[in-house]
Formats: C-alpha cells, sequence, structure tokens
C-alpha cells in the first residue's frame, strides 16, 4: 500500500524538509518568546497544538481543500489576513501581559488553542502541502492522496522535532531572566518580534 515510498527520493526530501524547519518563520518566533516566557511546559503544549493545527492542513491538502483555496483568491486572503491579524494579537498580548496579569504558566490551554489557530490561519501550510510535499508524489505509484498523507506525517516528525529543540532553547533562556514580565524593555522586544512575524507573514504570502 505504501510501496511509493521505495521510490521518493529521500535525500532531497530530507533536506528540503529540515531546511525549511530551519527558516525562521512564525513558528519558530512564537515558540522561542512563549518558552522564554512562560517555560518549557507551556512551550511543549503550544507545539502539541501547532502539530494538530498542520496535520490538519495535511488532510486538507490530501483530500483536495488546498486547491480550492490556491484557486480561490478571496479564501487565500481571508486566511492570509486571518493569520497576520492572529500574530497582531499574539503581539499586543505580549505586550500588555506582565507579571501581573499575564496568564499562568498552568493555563495549557491557551497555549494549546494559539498554537492549533496560528497554523490554522497559515495560508503557506495550505499551499505547502500541495506545492512543496506534492512534488515527492508519483501519480504512477499510486493514490495522491495517500502520498500527501504519509509524506505529510514525516514532515510532522520533523517539524515537531525542531519546534521541541525551539522550545528547550527558548526555555533555557527565559530561566536566566527570571524578571521578564517586570521589565518593559523586554515585553516590548517580544512584542516587536511577534508583530515583525506578521509583517513577514504578509509580505511573503503576497
Amino acid at each position: 500500500m505504501l510501496d511509493f515510498l521505495s521510490q521518493v527520493s529521500w535525500t532531497s526530501f530530507m533536506i528540503a524538509m529540515i531546511m525549511i524547519e530551519l527558516t525562521p518563520g512564525p513558528n519558530m518566533g512564537w515558540l522561542a518568546a512563549l518558552s522564554a516566557q512562560q517555560g518549557r511546559k507551556t512551550g511543549l503544549i503550544a507545539v502539541l497544538g501547532i502539530t494538530l493545527g498542520l496535520a490538519v492542513q495535511v488532510v486538507a491538502a490530501a483530500t483536495g481543500l488546498a486547491a480550492i483555496a490556491g484557486q480561490s483568491d478571496i479564501v487565500f486572503q481571508a486566511l492570509r489576513w486571518s493569520g497576520v491579524g492572529f500574530m497582531l494579537y499574539l503581539a499586543w498580548r505580549a505586550w500588555v501581559e506582565t507579571a501581573e496579569n499575564a496568564p499562568a504558566s498552568s493555563d495549557l490551554n491557551a497555549s494549546f488553542r494559539r498554537g492549533l489557530v496560528s497554523n490554522l490561519l497559515n495560508p503557506k501550510a495550505l499551499v505547502f502541502y500541495m506545492v512543496v510535499v506534492g512534488q515527492f508524489t508519483a501519480p504512477e505509484q499510486g493514490a495522491i492522496w495517500l502520498q500527501i498523507l504519509a509524506l505529510g506525517g514525516i514532515h510532522l516528525l520533523i517539524a515537531a522535532f525542531v519546534h521541541t529543540l525551539i522550545v528547550v532553547l527558548g526555555s533555557t533562556i527565559g530561566n536566566l531572566f527570571d524578571e521578564w514580565r517586570s521589565k518593559a524593555s523586554v515585553r516590548l522586544g517580544f512584542s516587536l518580534a511577534l508583530a515583525a512575524i506578521a509583517v513577514w507573514i504578509a509580505f511573503s504570502t503576497r
């Protein structure tokens, strides 16, 4: 059933997937900021949300929904600007949340939801699985939807591993600055970083 896997150019596929994950993007910036602010456990829960969001995108690509979004400018633009707006919301939250009013590290549901929503509203992820992952499929090897699911699943494992490393590094850095919430300059830095990611999404998805 998965015989097509023997025909995949694994060297090219793995290099492409790893390079894409190591390229700075929305998930990387947000996870680093979140883990530095609220710790490793919160960051890992966010990774679960991100992974689930990407898994939904894989299924959407496999079932052809990504093709619909790619052909409909209205749908694509709605996803695009929703993603930009959500990152700006996170930037605002990073600025207004101080030690007194920030969610506790135990508020894991909020981190999970943010990770999930930010990737459900990421138009680049939707198109990525159709265009990039789709390049490694072969119609003569069987159902395209099955190939996208299998290759997309492998990418999810790579993405989860890279995101976990970011969380570990971010939380380690965060532990060195226990008083981050009391400093407006630190909160401003996180906020501006997230706002920059929103601008990056807006320009890179034109």
